[in-house]
């Protein structure tokens, strides 16, 4: 039988993508950034729900950020983008 160590939660991991996209969305709050360029507009509708939902705790509390996922096409390229903008509490 495999014995289990218990020690309590996990650390916080500080330092991923995640946090230091909303970390730096905190930081100009109500501005509207470009967070990903993902290859399809199903991914990135999908990332832009994470993040209101706050499916990634760097993004909570759920609905303190606004996220759209657009299709933009300048000079014959097509790009899917996720704009994020971090709202707060003052919605």
């Amino acid at each position: 039988m495999t014995k289990i160590e218990f020690v309590g939660p996990p650390p916080e991991q500080r330092n991923t993508k995640h946090t230091c996209i909303a970390d730096q969305l905190r930081e100009h709050p109500k501005v509207w950034g470009v967070v990903a360029k993902p290859t399809s507009m199903a991914r990135a509708a999908s990332a832009a729900q994470a993040i209101r939902v706050a499916r990634l705790t760097a993004y909570a509390p759920a609905g303190s950020f606004e996220a759209v996922a657009r299709t933009v096409a300048e000079h014959g390229v097509v790009e899917y983008r996720v704009y994020a903008r971090y709202v707060g509490d003052s919605k």
